[in-house]
């Protein structure tokens, strides 16, 4: 269903013509009730994970799940394209780096990258599914504020690089002191040495 749709929204104030509307959740908002007002925009489907809305006509798909839908469309999406995956994460510098790493790799490759802060269990899926036949190279930066999550976004997004900018004091309440920072963000690389990926080393950061 995907390669004939123009893409996924989450946002029913932004959605094109044809895109897959996700029925996010969150603490405040509720996608499935968006649902049908995504088709009424021109919403080619919309994926929602409310039993409620299930089988009400043939533009709404029930998952169990929407959230993990599009995380689990987004990973086989990649895994059919030899496009390499350059992953990014780090406590500062993440989003210069990313786009220092696409200006130069632009000059050669044709080359993609996340675009604004989507670097989260949302936004990486989203700028995961911008990979097409043409992209050699997609620089996807990654955002955590809790150990596991560096580990399931490299799950989702398979990076063949990965570069940790440096270890910092951000989002220490979340990772539950600096050592879990340090602990969080080397997921990235254990990920990579467990799949024979590419580490690109900070040797101006003496934790690493």
């Amino acid at each position: 269903l995907f390669t004939s749709s123009s893409g996924v929204s989450i946002d029913t104030r932004k959605i094109s013509k044809d895109e897959i509307f996700f029925s996010l959740k969150g603490d405040s908002f509720d996608g499935n009730k968006f649902a049908q007002e995504a088709i009424n925009k021109g919403a080619k489907f919309s994926v929602v994970d409310d039993e409620k809305l299930k089988d009400i006509n043939e533009k709404i798909i029930y998952v169990k799940d929407a959230l993990k839908a599009l995380q689990e469309l987004s990973n086989y999406h990649r895994s059919l394209f030899d496009t390499k995956v350059i992953g990014i994460t780090g406590s500062n510098g993440k989003t210069t780096t990313k786009n220092l790493i696409y200006s130069i790799l632009s000059q050669s490759y044709t080359v993609i990258k996340t675009e604004g802060n989507l670097n989260n269990h949302i936004g990486v899926p989203i700028s995961l599914l911008d990979i097409n036949k043409d992209v050699e190279i997609a620089v996807i930066e990654m955002g955590a504020n809790h150990v596991g999550e560096i580990k399931t976004l490299c799950e989702i997004a398979m990076p063949d690089f990965g570069l940790i900018t440096n270890y910092g004091l951000a989002h220490l309440e979340g990772f539950g002191g600096f050592e879990g920072v340090v602990k969080g963000k080397t997921e990235m690389f254990n990920y990579l040495i467990q799949n024979y990926g590419h580490i690109i080393l900070n040797n101006d950061d003496d934790l690493q």
